[in-house]
Parts: structure tokens; sequence; C-alpha cells
């Protein structure tokens, strides 16, 4: 999966560094691109020696020694061999440390531009200096960065499993998913979203393992559990365009494997699911 990047470390920890000349400077325009080279496989990013001065810019992680800072201006640069390009556009042809680094700072660009005012009395924030967090210097509001957590459900039925598609945007196999409502469990969010999409009563849910999504700021919580009763599906055709039940052999996977969605149909295909 795309946090799978051993024997690289992630490193999340907020610390009040400066760039220097070797440091990589994280570039996004108003649409969300990420000013990049791709070259064998790789993604390359600017570094703070050729990129150009901005006025803000701030520390996010680092993958080893390797240090990323973003650029929060959305001014578009120009460097050459470099292009601003969609994240979905990488997917699938990069490595996955390239793509959790593009992925993470997507997730922490965006929660920077939707909170440039306090949503308590309206005045602009600053960065805190000892956290990661956007402070009001008026009403002393804090805003941390937002996760927002969602469900992946590989429902069975014997030796078969539910497959769907999504209405819009991703246009390959994925299983039943959505997001966590206020005051609901992990597992409440689970049997819903199941009976909502696919019209599906589930029981015996079990837990199987999370990922960070940074495209959609998500926390990605698996799920494997069994179809109870009548399995006939009643598609809701606002969230999906496909739904059926598919046995082992007939799953096709997605062509790539950075999601958790494809690590749980392909444990399923191998008869290894939990």
């Amino acid at each position: 999966m795309i946090q799978d990047i051993g024997p690289s470390k992630f490193d999340i920890a907020f610390k009040n560094f400066k760039p220097q000349e070797t440091d990589f400077i994280l570039h996004f325009n108003k649409n969300g691109e990420i000013l990049v080279k791709t070259e064998g496989g790789r993604i390359l990013f600017p570094t703070a020696k050729n990129s150009p001065a901005t006025k803000q810019i701030i520390y996010l992680f680092s993958v080893d020694e390797k240090r990323y800072f973003l650029d929060i201006t959305q001014d578009e640069i120009s460097l050459a061999g470099f292009c601003y390009q969609g994240l979905r556009q990488l997917r699938g042809n990069c490595v996955n440390a390239d793509l959790l680094v593009a992925f993470t700072a997507y997730h922490l660009w965006r929660w920077y531009m939707d909170n440039r005012f306090c949503g308590r009395c309206a005045a602009e924030l600053s960065f805190s200096e000892t956290e990661r967090a956007l402070v009001c210097k008026k009403c002393g509001n804090i805003v941390y960065p937002r996760i927002n957590p969602a469900v992946i459900v590989a429902v069975t039925k014997g030796d078969s499993l539910l497959v769907t598609r999504y209405r819009n945007g991703y246009n390959h196999n994925a299983l039943v998913a959505g997001f966590t409502e206020i005051g609901e469990t992990l597992e409440q969010t689970v049997a819903r979203e199941v009976m909502e999409e696919t019209g599906i009563k589930v029981k015996n849910i079990r837990y199987y393992k999370s990922q960070p999504w940074g495209i959609a700021q998500d926390i990605l919580v698996g799920f494997f559990c069994e179809a109870e009763g009548d399995d006939e599906i009643s598609l809701d055709e606002n969230e999906l365009k496909f739904a059926q039940w598919l046995k082992r052999d007939e799953i096709e996977l997605q062509p790539d494997s950075i999601s958790l969605t494809n690590e749980m149909m392909k444990l399923f295909k191998e008869g290894k699911n939990p």
C-alpha cells in the first residue's frame, strides 16, 4: 500500500525548521496540481536551491534524511523540466515513497488553504511555532489538521465478494466505502454504508487494517464482514454504477497496489481473507 515504504521511515512530527538548499519545496497551484518531474518511475520535486524565493514556506515532514517544505502561496512557477500534474496522473506510475510524499503534502496543503481565516471571529490565522496547528491571535482559537474517517468494506458470502464501481471518479473495481457520521462507531458505519449502497445486511464485522489517504484528507479503515439473510443487491445509483457478487477467480484487481481496497480484494481472491 502507499504507506509501505520500508526500510525508509516517514516522520510527520512537527518541527520549526527553515529550508536549506538541498531540502525539497512542494508547490501546488490553485487546482491542487503539484509541480514535479517524473523520471524512471520516480517523482522528482524541486529543491530550495532551484525554487524561487516565496513569502510563505512551512516544514511538512521528512522521509529518512530528506526534508519537505510547502510553498503556501499557490503562485504558479516555471522550472525547466518540471510541470504541474494532478495526483491521479501520478498514481500507478511511481514508487510508493514518492506518492506518499505527494498525497500527504496535498492533504496538508488543502487544510492550510481551507483555513486561512478563523471560523470563530474571521481574523486571519497564523502558523503555530510549536505544533501542527493554526492559531487565531485575536480570539485564541486553535485549528488542527482535518482527518476524515472512512470505512472500506469487504462483504463476503461464502466464496463470493461484493465488488463495486463508483458512479464518478475512480473507474476500477472497488469495495463499499463511506464516511463515518457524527455519533457513529466505525462498525455502525460499515453496516449503514453497505445497507445504503447495496441493500445488504451484514454480520460478523471485523477490523482488518487502516491507511492514510491524503488525496481525500482521509484515514481509511478496512473491515471484513459477511452478508446476512437476503443477498439480493439493491443498488444506490447515486453512489455506484456497478455492484455484483463475484467469485474469487472473477475478481479483477486494480492496476496498482497502493490502495487498501486493492489489498483487501487481493486477499480474498487468494483465499487469505481473515
